[in-house]
C-alpha cells in the first residue's frame, strides 16, 4: 500500500529511531533530524537536520586581509538506513535539490566525481557542508535539507524505517604544487635525482618517472622503503589535484559508530579485543559497541580495517604523497620538518587534564616554541599516559600560539605528526602505485572487508606507514621519513590508527 498519508503515519514511528553520530575533537554536532516532503512520482525524500562544530575557518574568497593557506575545513555528512530493523545501508543522495542554510554551501560528493551523476551508477554518497564565506570560529548550519532518492536502492514507499546521520570533520587541500621529501636525513626519502638533498616538486597529475636518470623522482633503499621502481602512473592520486583530509585520525566513537552498523559476522572480524593503550572499544553483540575513551584516537587499527571504514563512509585512503601535500603545502620543504614545518619539537614529557573527556588536554611540558606531538620523549612506553590522545588536543591549550605550537599542518589537520602510525597507499610497490582513488560505495562485503577495485588488499601490501607514533624516537616522526613505507603488515598493533579522504567535487 502506498500513499502521503501511510507513510506520515509510519515517519511518526520512525521519527524516535533517528540518531546521530559524530563525536570528534571539535564537537561536531548533528540534531534535529527528521524526514519530510516525501515525493512518491520521483521516489525521493528530504532528509532534514542541524549541523555545529567549533574550531571551523574559511579562508578563500578574495577579500581584504587574506593569507595563505586558502582553504576551509567541512564536514563530509552521509546518511545510513535499515528497514524493519533489518541490516543497516548507505543513503543514496541527489547531486542537486539539496537546502544549504544561510552561511553554508552544500556539495554533493559522487561515488565517481569523475563521471556525471546517475541515480543508481554514480549516485550521491554524502555532501561536504562548508562555510560560504571567509570567517573563523564556531559554525552552524539550521535547517540542512538533502534529497534522499529512496526508490533508487528500491525502499518502499510504506517502508518503516531508522536513520542515522554521520558527520566527519575534512579539511581541503587545495590544487597546487608541492615538494615531496625534505632534502634531509629522513630514511628512504623521495629526491630528485641525482641530488639527495633536493626535493622533488610535483606539478601535476601525470605520470612521474621513477629511477636513475636526471630529475626522476628516487629515494635510496631501506628494508621497508619501497623498490626503487615505477613509473607512478597518471590514475595514482599525487596530491597536486584538490582533495580533502581528514582533519583528526579516526575516534574511538568514530570507529563504534562503524562496528554498530555491521552485522555480527562483519563486526567479529573488525573489532579488536582488548583493553591496554587507552583502546577501550567494549561490546560483543551487534549494535551493541561503545567507548569510554570516545575523543581518543583509535589504535589496534590494521590496514583492512581502515579500508572497510573508509568503505563504508564513501570516502577513500589518501597516498603518501597526499600526505606529504598535506603536511608541507606549497612551501618550500625544510631539512628533516615535522608537520609544522620546523624542526623544533616539545621534549617534556606530558601528563594529562581531563583524561578521556571531550576537552581532554595537556596539564604539563607543553612546548610554547616547539611543536608539539605525541612520540618517545613526550609519552614514552610505560609513561604516565601510555597512549594515544585526543584529536586536536595541542591546539586546544591555552598556550597555543598558532600552527607550530598546535602540532598543525600547513591546512590545519592534525597529528600528521605522532600520536598513531598510521597507513597510507605507497609509491614503493606494484600494488600500491596501481591504485587509482576510487572511493568507498557505503556498503563493505559479507566478511566486514572493503571490495573496491585496485585499494591494497587485506593483506595490506601497498599500504605503507607514514607519521610515527606515540612512543617512537623523534627520527621516525619525520614528515618525509620513509623507513615503512612500502611496508606489509596485517596484524593490530597498539600504535597503529589512520585517516582517509576523498577526490575534491568540482567547484565549477
Amino acid at each position: 500500500m502506498k500513499g502521503k498519508n501511510l507513510f506520515h503515519a509510519i515517519l511518526l514511528f520512525c521519527l524516535m529511531m533517528f540518531e546521530s553520530y559524530s563525536t570528534d575533537a571539535n564537537n561536531i554536532a548533528v540534531s534535529n533530524i527528521s524526514i519530510t516532503g516525501q515525493n512518491i512520482i520521483y521516489l525521493y525524500n528530504m532528509i532534514n537536520f542541524d549541523i555545529s562544530w567549533e574550531n571551523s575557518w574559511r579562508n578563500d574568497i578574495a577579500g581584504t586581509g587574506n593569507a595563505a593557506p586558502y582553504n576551509w575545513d567541512a564536514a563530509w555528512v552521509f546518511v545510513k538506513y535499515r528497514i524493519d530493523s533489518g541490516a543497516w545501508q548507505h543513503a543514496w543522495l541527489d547531486s542537486a535539490g539539496h537546502s544549504n542554510p544561510e552561511g553554508s554551501t552544500v556539495t554533493t560528493g559522487l561515488l565517481n566525481p569523475g563521471l556525471p551523476f546517475n541515480t543508481t551508477a554514480n549516485p550521491g554518497l554524502g555532501v561536504f557542508i562548508y562555510r560560504n564565506a571567509n570567517e573563523t570560529g564556531a559554525f552552524s548550519a539550521t535547517g540542512v535539507q538533502l534529497r534522499w532518492n529512496y526508490g533508487a536502492t528500491g525502499v518502499n514507499d510504506d517502508a518503516v524505517i531508522d536513520i542515522r546521520v554521520f558527520a566527519i570533520e575534512l579539511a581541503f587541500i587545495p590544487q597546487e604544487s608541492f615538494y615531496a621529501g625534505s632534502g634531509g636525513t629522513e630514511y628512504s626519502a623521495f629526491y630528485k635525482y641525482p641530488t639527495s638533498t633536493s626535493p622533488f616538486q610535483v606539478t601535476s597529475e601525470g605520470e612521474i618517472s621513477v629511477g636513475t636518470a636526471i630529475d626522476n623522482l628516487y629515494y635510496n633503499y631501506t628494508l621497508d622503503g619501497g623498490d626503487q621502481l615505477g613509473p607512478v602512473p597518471a590514475a595514482f592520486p599525487k596530491g597536486y589535484a584538490a582533495f580533502y583530509c581528514m582533519k583528526y585520525e579516526i575516534s574511538q566513537q568514530g570507529y563504534v559508530d562503524f562496528l554498530n552498523c555491521l552485522t555480527q559476522t562483519q563486526a567479529n572480524r573488525r573489532k579488536y579485543n582488548g583493553a591496554t593503550y587507552r583502546y577501550a572499544i567494549t561490546g560483543n553483540t551487534a549494535g551493541s559497541y561503545t567507548t569510554t575513551n570516545p575523543y581518543v584516537a583509535c589504535n589496534y587499527l590494521n590496514w583492512a580495517d581502515l579500508a572497510a571504514y573508509f568503505d563504508w563512509s564513501g570516502l577513500r585512503p589518501i597516498t603518501e604523497l597526499e600526505y606529504e601535500k598535506s603536511c608541507r603545502g606549497p612551501l618550500p620543504a625544510v631539512p628533516n620538518e615535522f608537520a609544522w614545518g620546523t624542526t623544533a619539537i616539545a621534549t617534556g614529557q606530558y601528563t594529562l587534564s581531563n583524561n578521556g573527556d571531550n576537552n581532554e588536554n595537556i596539564a604539563s611540558n607543553y612546548s610554547a616554541t616547539g611543536g608539539n606531538a605525541t612520540y618517545g620523549l613526550t609519552t614514552p612506553i610505560g609513561g604516565t599516559i601510555n597512549g594515544p590522545v585526543r584529536g586536536g588536543i595541542f591546539a586546544a591549550h591555552s598556550g597555543n600560539t598558532g600552527r607550530v605550537t598546535a602540532g598543525a599542518t600547513y591546512y590545519g589537520i592534525m597529528e600528521m605528526t605522532g600520536n598513531l602510525l598510521e597507513h597510507f597507499v605507497t609509491v614503493g610497490n606494484p600494488t600500491g602505485r596501481s591504485f587509482t582513488g576510487m572511493h568507498g560505495n557505503g556498503t563493505v562485503n559479507t566478511y566486514g572487508n572493503a571490495d573496491v577495485t585496485n585499494w591494497p588488499g587485506t593483506n595490506s601490501n601497498g599500504a605503507g606507514f607514514r607519521g610515527g607514533y606515540w612512543y617512537i624516537p623523534a627520527q621516525y616522526v619525520m614528515v618525509s621519513d620513509r623507513s615503512g613505507a612500502a611496508g606489509t603488515d596485517a596484524n593490530r598493533y597498539h600504535s597503529d590508527g589512520g585517516r582517509g579522504g576523498r577526490t575534491a567535487p568540482s567547484l565549477n
